[in-house]
């Protein structure tokens, strides 16, 4: 029933202001805004108002409560009034955090206690109490004109401590001091902090710092740390995340000119401190002062720790900056602050405008000549020689930063020939070439793509491809030549070219497929191996730069003349300049059954994510190419991983490097070993193997008895079945004197091609050259065994 004279409110109005629409509570305060709702919704609810009583006052406020998630929770309200028996008792609302909680689970009575004094209990219940029940609550009534509010409860959760704020991965200068701060929070109280610096404890509990939050003072690092902290209370203790702190070279100082002449520089610089990583190289650049715009720098990598450097071929009598940074394994320093510097007077002035008017002029009559947008012909060459540079990049519409690591790779378009299709895709092609370096030409593969059906963001990624590459230098990872810009009269603007090594032997898959199916040379297990270790010595090498591959699979390695592995295709790497991991911001391609199954569930991806894809690689060497996870749909293959299931051991795969392997694919990426300990272990199985065993010595293969499960993924069982065939050599062949029908096949002849054999005896495996024949036809059919 409704108190006299209080009509309902309006279905709108109130909709408005349980949804804050109506009233901005950033403009007011907190007790105005609750006195304010109240108000509204007590006259909108009906019989709320306590009518006739007086002396309404609460005698019970909520209680503050500390719980567990997922336990049931009562708060209770008891407020007295004065009245007869037959006035209203007024309704008590309910507020967590200053809003009218609309549908809460709320129980009310009413006793008359005496002949005019009545007793009004209210309770509110919450049968499991969730994070989002945390808050501050309060009970109220209308009486009359003036709103009565009980004193605040609370409701709190206890379990673990909780992070607000955690170590973050950053770059410091070496020896410098700096704060990590971290903040964990209960209930229960109080948290205690221990800091780890690589996993070793800093503190104890007892300690000062310890008491959250906690700030860790450092006087300086030297050497590249990961941190994180453990928060402990009563209910146990909480792991932060990881933050690594990268230790950069101070600024180099000191910069100055040891001589100076009217066309060059001798610089000289003190490098600066790296802690414990030496100095590796150093960058110059050199820009008239007068030029502002990014990307119109001249730049000299050092690629030795020297600290003095010629700058040829300047202007005389001209003004010029300089400024150096110099790079440890880390990761660069700052750049020094620009240095102006002049050069000598010297020559004939009219000489040099007249020439500079030459030039002017055969530029324009270029300029007019030419009928596309971007500049082919003649450019006015300046000595520090970056107007082609200029001029083409900035038509690509790439970013400052991608043009900026391109700077050093460039390649004059003249110096390539190009050759025959490699191969062609539906957004480029790989073709023959051959490059003129110095006074040698070069036999180099060239990729290109379609720039006229590819979209900024795809060439950017071709670019930056390339960008990547330029950093490594390692005899197992692709290296790059360089990139030029050459113009396709069809398209009317520069496409770009990217310049790779030629590897004579294509791609690794494609090389273990053929020589499964009969098209190349016998491949021994010796050399099976080798493949792995290559791989393995590469990984290791780009994991020590701070690289994550992402794409890492036996068609994204390349062989080279020499038959060693060179790992490729950077398409899809990353580079963590803070940190040990990378998480994929944007849903794209990826090739599923070479990820690790927690790169699958969330897509961040670690050096351990590439140990995975490492292991499934050399499933593919040991098989020969075999696809995995034969049957297993690319959308089955989450739930097929998270129950358990992994690649089998193939049937002529030893049992030391399947297990090797199986290690790469343990559920916690912790577990599973780095490259350097994959890469050592390789070794050492290579090392352990036998010479090589001529291809076409025959051998018996039991056909008949087997009791071993192949399943969906095409291999054996690591738990039981036959020891390995073929790498464990001739110890687990037998050989027999009766032969049963069907029963038994011979391995047919193998022809071994030059470059085999080099890379074999590079490796001090001699290589037999019998060339015996002994085909068996049984039932019309010829059985080959593929070692």
């Amino acid at each position: 029933m409704e108190s006299a004279g209080v009509s309902k409110m309006p279905a709108r109005l109130m909709e408005l202001i349980f949804r804050g629409d109506l009233f901005s509570r950033k403009a007011m305060d907190r007790s105005r805004w609750t006195l304010l709702v109240i108000t509204v919704i007590l006259s909108a609810c009906g019989p709320v108002a306590t009518g006739t009583l007086t002396g309404v006052e609460f005698e019970q406020s909520p209680a503050i409560v500390i719980s567990s998630l997922g336990k049931s929770v009562k708060l209770d309200c008891t407020l007295k009034a004065t009245g007869s028996e037959e006035d209203d008792p007024p309704d008590v609302l309910w507020l967590r955090d200053a809003v009218p909680l609309q549908y809460a689970d709320t129980n009310q009575f009413q006793v008359l206690t005496g002949s005019n004094s009545w007793t009004i209990m209210s309770t509110l219940s919450i049968e499991k109490v969730e994070l989002s029940d945390m808050g501050h609550y309060q009970c109220a009534v209308l009486s009359g004109s003036h709103q009565i509010l009980s004193k605040e409860g609370s409701i709190q959760l206890e379990g673990l401590p909780h992070f607000s704020v955690e170590p973050h991965h950053m770059s410091v200068v070496a020896n410098v001091s700096l704060s990590l701060s971290c903040v964990a929070h209960g209930p229960p109280e109080p948290v205690s902090v221990i800091w780890l610096q690589d996993g070793v404890p800093l503190n104890k509990l007892t300690d000062p710092v310890a008491l959250s939050p906690s700030t860790l003072n450092l006087t300086g690092l030297n050497r590249t740390s990961t941190f994180s902290c453990e928060a402990h209370n009563r209910k146990g203790v909480a792991t932060s995340g990881s933050g690594t702190i990268t230790v950069l070279p101070s600024q180099p100082h000191n910069l100055r000119a040891v001589e100076i002449t009217q066309t060059s520089f001798h610089l000289s610089w003190q490098p600066g401190f790296g802690g414990d990583y030496p100095i590796m190289r150093c960058s110059v650049q050199v820009r008239p002062p007068e030029i502002n715009l990014r990307g119109k720098y001249h730049n000299w990598l050092k690629n030795h720790s020297s600290s003095n450097h010629f700058i040829r071929d300047l202007e005389p009598h001209s003004l010029y900056a300089v400024r150096v940074a110099c790079h440890s394994s880390q990761g660069p320093s700052d750049w020094s602050p620009w240095v102006e510097l002049r050069t000598k007077e010297g020559g004939n002035l009219h000489c040099y405008l007249g020439l500079a008017v030459l030039i002017n002029i055969l530029y324009n009559v270029a300029v007019f000549l030419s009928s596309e947008s971007i500049i082919k012909g003649l450019c006015a060459e300046n000595t520090i020689k970056m107007c082609f540079f200029s001029c083409s990049v900035n038509s690509l519409g790439i970013s400052d930063e991608l043009k900026q690591k391109l700077q050093d790779v460039m390649v004059d378009r003249h110096k390539l020939t190009l050759g025959k299709t490699l191969g062609e895709g539906e957004f480029g092609s790989v073709m023959e070439g051959l490059l003129t370096h110095e006074e040698s030409v070069l036999k180099v593969a060239v990729k290109t793509m379609k720039i006229a059906i590819c979209t900024r963001s795809e060439m950017e990624d071709f670019l930056r491809e390339a960008a990547c590459m330029k950093e490594f230098d390692h005899p197992n990872v692709m290296r790059l030549l360089g990139v030029c810009l050459q113009t396709v009269e069809s398209e009317g603007y520069p496409s770009p070219v990217v310049i790779l090594p030629y590897m004579k032997h294509g791609d690794l898959h494609s090389y273990l497929l053929y020589s499964r199916l009969g098209d190349c040379p016998y491949l021994p297990s010796q050399m099976l191996v080798k493949f792995m270790t290559d791989i393995a010595r590469g990984m290791e090498y780009l994991s020590n730069k701070n690289f994550i591959h992402r794409d890492l699979a036996a068609r994204n390695c390349m062989l080279n003349e020499n038959m060693n592995v060179c790992v490729a295709d950077f398409g899809l790497s990353k580079k963590i300049y803070n940190g040990d991991y990378y998480r994929q911001g944007r849903i794209s391609k990826m090739p599923v059954k070479w990820i690790a199954i927690e790169s699958l569930a969330d897509r961040v991806y670690t050096t351990k994510s590439d140990v995975w894809s490492f292991g499934v690689t050399m499933w593919e060497i040991a098989t020969r190419g075999q696809t995995p996870y034969p049957g297993v749909e690319n959308s089955e293959i989450y739930d097929y991983l998270r129950q358990g299931n992994r690649l089998k051991q193939p049937p002529d795969c030893l049992d030391s490097i399947y297990s090797l392997m199986f290690s790469c694919w343990l559920l916690s990426p912790k577990d599973r070993p780095s490259f350097e300990s994959l890469r050592c272990e390789l070794e050492k199985a290579l090392e352990d193997l036998p010479d090589t065993q001529d291809p076409d010595e025959i051998l018996y293969v039991n056909m008949d008895e087997s009791s071993m499960e192949l399943g969906a993924v095409g291999g054996r069982d690591p738990t039981g079945g036959a020891p390995p065939l073929c790498l464990k050599g001739l110890d687990s062949v037998t050989t027999v004197e009766v032969h049963h029908p069907n029963r038994y096949v011979l391995c047919p002849q193998h022809e071994t091609n030059r470059a085999l054999s080099d890379s074999l005896e590079s490796l001090d495996m001699p290589v037999s050259s019998s060339t015996a024949t002994l085909p068996l036809q049984t039932k019309g059919l010829f059985f080959k065994l593929l070692s």
